[in-house]
């Protein structure tokens, strides 16, 4: 699967909870806080706002050797690059483990913008807290407040998949047996087989459904188009498109390419499945990928996730 997912970026944080009922998760995420009060989920990014104030908390990961190389590097100097000035840097414990705190301060159209970045030390990741408070606003949010809400931190062991399935401009009606392996939120789902052992280096069936804006309005440059389109697709070796031709998809016009490929790290043989489905300005974009023996059943359950996908 590692030649696909350059299509997600996972947002996650991690948090352990003072008071676990009190944990608000937004939308999608692993992780959740006890937000200040004035702050609620946002619907536009894994975090917290108040639109009013113009305050935000944004969630999200970065590998985990990120702790350590930002543990090391100069604060002050990371902020003057992005026009800031240092007010202070600060190690902590937290109940959700090691943590670093970093305070500045920057004018943002001639208003000062206070932002506080927590990161913090997990074994397989690190996260990253980012709040950003207007002047204007430090009297409804006090350091206080902001303080407490980093020691709620809270993580759930997984993301309802109909509320994973939620984040998506379509609807998933029919997963064939898929389980879901991310989600990039108003844009794109990847569907997969889960590894039964992490060392087997056997192509697993999967597939990326994704909605992305701009197609032909003629009919005659589509084939042209959804070649240009499979051509993307990153990391694929020995690629050979077998079949190229136009059809109906969900009562719209569509596209199918088929292709073999050898899989990068592996030499595996793989056969590539590529619908496009046109409509409404954009297209939905659907690309599965299994082993060669075990296409027969893969292409059956493609054909099942896509002839399920329906619009919001």
């Amino acid at each position: 699967m590692a030649h696909i997912r350059w299509v997600f970026l996972l947002l996650i944080v991690l948090t352990v909870p003072a008071s676990a009922a009190d944990v608000v998760y937004p939308q999608g995420s692993r992780v959740g806080l006890v937000p200040p009060p004035g702050l609620r989920a946002s619907t536009e990014f894994p975090g917290f706002e108040d639109r009013q104030k113009n305050v935000a908390i944004l969630l999200s990961a970065l590998p985990a050797g990120a702790f350590a190389e930002i543990e090391k590097s100069d604060s002050a100097e990371s902020l003057k690059k992005q026009g800031a000035t240092l007010e202070k840097r600060e190690s902590l414990t937290l109940p959700a483990g090691k943590a670093l705190l970093v305070i500045g301060n920057r004018d943002v159209e001639g208003a000062p913008l206070h932002t506080w970045l927590l990161v913090v030390a997990q074994p397989d990741l690190t996260l990253l807290v980012t709040v950003r408070i207007p002047e204007s606003a430090r009297e409804a949010y006090p350091d206080d407040a902001i303080r407490a809400a980093f020691t709620t931190i809270a993580l759930r062991a997984e993301v309802p998949v109909t509320e994973q399935l939620g984040l998506l401009p379509f609807k998933v009606s029919d997963l064939a047996g898929f389980k879901v392996g991310g989600v990039l939120a108003g844009r794109a789902v990847i569907l997969t087989d889960t590894a039964t052992d992490p060392a087997d280096k056997t192509v697993e069936p999967h597939i990326i459904v994704a909605l992305a804006p701009g197609a032909p309005s003629e009919a005659s440059a589509r084939d042209d188009f959804a070649r240009e389109v499979f051509g993307s697709i990153p990391n694929l070796k020995d690629v050979r498109i077998t079949a190229s031709e136009s059809q109906r998809i969900g009562g719209q016009a569509g596209h199918e390419i088929m292709a073999t490929a050898k899989e990068p790290t592996t030499d595996a043989d793989i056969t590539i499945v590529q619908w496009l489905r046109f409509g409404g300005g954009g297209y939905l974009h659907l690309v599965g990928v299994a082993a060669t023996a075990g296409w027969t059943q893969a292409y059956a359950r493609f054909r099942s996730v896509r002839d399920g996908i329906e619009p919001k």
